[in-house]
């Protein structure tokens, strides 16, 4: 299966109307990403064990660890969650950053370090986000 048909596979399978927002998250990503690579991880380690809610990946950067070891991963990502929808802009050195920089402007969302997370689309600027996501982009494009 494809990523393309594994990410539609996601967004169907999540209840309405959380499905619709993760589409149109998607086409307002790909609008400011329109050649990234685009990534599916379906929250399960090597073992097959559930670890994380699965997440469509936007982008890719090169992550260094503490110990010297790197791997490529994406930039951008979304996630259904129980209560909503997750953003992570990832790579910001600055964990207080995007609270500071796009809280006020950016609706009803809670902002902890590189996660955005709100109910609704409806709740939340798209256009504040996407100058968060491009923010993001910026700060981890070599």
């Amino acid at each position: 299966m494809s990523i393309d048909e594994q990410i539609e596979d996601y967004f169907a399978a999540q209840p309405e109307p959380k499905g619709g927002d993760l589409r149109e998250l998607h086409r307002v990503i790909l609008d400011v990403m329109p050649k990234c690579r685009l990534w599916f991880l379906d929250g399960k380690d090597d073992s097959g064990k559930t670890v994380s809610n699965p997440n469509v990946g936007y982008g890719t950067q090169t992550i260094k660890y503490a110990n010297g070891n790197t791997r490529e991963f994406y930039q951008v990502g979304i996630s259904a969650n129980t209560t909503g929808i997750s953003v992570y802009i990832l790579g910001i050195e600055d964990k207080a950053y995007l609270a500071r920089a796009y809280g006020k402007d950016l609706g009803k969302a809670k902002i902890t370090g590189y996660c955005i997370k709100f109910k609704a689309v409806r709740d939340i600027s798209l256009e504040t986000l996407k100058a968060a996501i491009r923010y993001g982009i910026d700060q981890t494009t070599a």
